[in-house]
């Protein structure tokens, strides 16, 4: 059966409800996304397609998380390619709503806080960037309930799935469904990395031959690290630090271990502490005009 492309949320519950009925299903799967999909988002569709029944992708460019209006007009819009990949991993339905159909009337006066968890790291260096990321999710969220019950009569089972690249937006996304009791299983995919070892972003298009080759030291920075976890050696943040700071292309925003769940800093980042226990390696810069995060989990 060929993917199908709905624009508004009427369609949308109407189309989930014939899906369900038609495949007898039990589960729903869905794959919010902002577009301008590539391996990683492949690999978000692969999963959820793998595991539920029914599986529905979202293809939405929030403004909401633009504090720039340039970088909103920039952002590429590729939504045939973008549903052809989609097609190939096994998603049934693509809801593509307008601005209009997510935010009628204009900007919502209420939205969905980030509170302190939001402040820190990328919210620092993007104020209000969670807050808008957030109040777009939840309102995908509610969009993406199943339209029908299970084949039992009972409620279908539903899992949204979200990469680990974006471990701040994720760490949020797991708090706010559990804080506010969403009927919905946060399911985290593995970062998709090119051969070289480059995080696979939408914004890589935007990097030069040179800068991309100088973007590289960010995931070199994250292995030292990891190795050294591994080995339950101290991590010495320093050097891995001055290791990046050493590619005058890249401009090192923030690079530290934090707890995965609360994203504080840990104890164990300390220089002569050999690590040990679990933790999360996080890093950004600007490459060139382009910023980019990127991660590793620790374990020792």
């Amino acid at each position: 059966m060929a993917i199908k492309l709905v624009t508004t949320a009427a369609e949308l519950r109407a189309e989930s409800a014939r899906l369900l009925a038609s495949k007898g299903g039990n589960s729903q799967g869905l794959v919010p996304t902002m577009g301008a999909l590539h391996s990683g988002h492949a690999a978000l569709a692969r999963t959820a397609a793998a595991e539920n029944d029914v599986v529905v992708a979202t293809v939405f460019v929030n403004p909401l998380q633009f504090g720039d209006a340039v970088d909103l007009d920039r952002y590429p819009r590729t939504l045939d390619a973008d549903m052809a990949l989609l097609d190939a991993e096994g998603v049934d339905l693509v809801f593509a709503p307008s601005v209009d159909e997510v935010y009628p009337g204009g900007q919502p006066l209420v939205r969905v806080t980030s509170g302190p968890l939001g402040e820190k790291w990328e919210g620092a260096s993007r104020p209000g960037h969670f807050d808008g990321a957030l109040t777009v999710v939840a309102k995908l969220l509610h969009y993406g309930l199943p339209g029908g019950a299970a084949v039992d009569g009972t409620t279908a089972a539903y899992r949204a799935y979200f990469g680990q690249k974006d471990a701040q937006q994720l760490a949020l996304v797991k708090r706010m469904v559990s804080d506010l009791n969403f009927p919905v299983e946060i399911v985290p995919v593995p970062i998709v990395r090119s051969e070289d070892g480059l995080a696979l972003s939408s914004r890589n298009r935007f990097l030069s031959d040179e800068e991309r080759e100088a973007a590289l030291v960010l995931s070199r920075a994250l292995h030292l690290v990891e190795s050294r976890a591994i080995a339950h050696e101290p991590l010495d943040l320093d050097s891995a630090v001055a290791l990046v700071e050493s590619q005058p292309l890249v401009e090192l925003d923030y690079f530290d271990v934090v707890d995965p769940l609360t994203l504080e800093p840990l104890a164990e980042n300390c220089k002569e502490t050999p690590f040990r226990g679990e933790g999360l390696a996080i890093i950004a810069a600007k490459v060139g005009p382009v910023r980019l995060i990127d991660n590793a989990p620790l374990f020792s």
